[in-house]
């Protein structure tokens, strides 16, 4: 472990999630190309990059949602497993959201939510419902317990997505591009509350679009391009002195000023 890897994992402790020269191909376009990083618990880590250059493939071989060609991927010391059962139970300990909401339309808000720990983990209805209800007052919408996904706001199903996510109990968040489909007005309530979970220590990877987010609330930045993480550092390192010209070429273009 180099010493900046050393300083920022501050915890002393084997990272929770860590990428050794993973490749991953789609025929013959290379999509991963030799990523290798770590994710330590308690941080967040923002991937950010021009769309295509890999960062959303990275977030769904981290859960086995794409198998890897190549190199691994190991989460909490262990490797991925390949069997689907195992995977499952990976899965459960990794809360994914995605660009779509992905809701179930013919159910509430509290039933979207509950549905997981009841039928996976077995939760009793009662309990599952305290836990749906304490969630929805973390995201903000506890008024909005019994609506159907028809009646909410874009922001306000990301929401609940985020709170069904929770609702497994995970050890880490995975985030991909969670706002993208949002309306610009909507898209700060669902930062806020991600933001709120990075402050309660939510091991957090996300892949954004959003660079004041980026800036302000992750630990680690990744830089992709073309498969590649070809820079990374703490925020204030990547978007005052990237050393990459690629790096700068990017923020320049979302308009960040290097």
């Amino acid at each position: 472990m180099s010493r900046m890897d050393h300083q920022r994992n501050a915890i002393g402790k084997p990272p929770i999630v860590t990428y050794n020269n993973v490749e991953k191909c789609y025929g013959d376009f290379t999509a991963l190309n030799g990523v290798t990083a770590e994710v330590n618990r308690g941080e967040v880590v923002c991937l950010i990059g021009p769309s295509g250059s890999g960062k959303s493939t990275l977030l769904r071989c981290t859960n086995a949602l794409e198998q890897i060609n190549g190199g691994e991927i190991i989460f909490d010391g262990a490797p991925l497993p390949k069997g689907e059962n195992n995977v499952r139970l990976v899965r459960r300990r990794m809360g994914m959201v995605f660009q779509s909401f992905e809701l179930f339309p013919h159910m509430t808000a509290i039933e979207n939510i509950n549905c997981a720990p009841v039928t996976v983990l077995g939760m009793p209805k009662r309990e599952a419902e305290e836990l749906s209800y304490s969630l929805l007052k973390k995201v903000g919408l506890v008024e909005k317990a019994h609506s159907y996904p028809s009646m909410l706001s874009g922001g306000q199903q990301q929401r609940i997505a985020i709170a069904r996510a929770l609702a497994m109990g995970p050890e880490v968040m995975l985030f991909d591009e969670p706002t993208s489909a949002l309306d610009p007005e909507t898209v700060g309530e669902v930062l806020s509350v991600m933001s709120d979970l990075a402050g309660e220590g939510m091991t957090m990877i996300v892949v954004t679009h959003e660079m004041s987010f980026a800036r302000r609330v992750s630990d680690w930045i990744m830089v992709f391009d073309k498969g590649r993480v070809i820079e990374e550092g703490r925020p204030d390192n990547i978007f005052k002195h990237p050393t990459e010209g690629r790096t700068k070429e990017f923020l320049r273009h979302v308009g960040v000023e290097v």
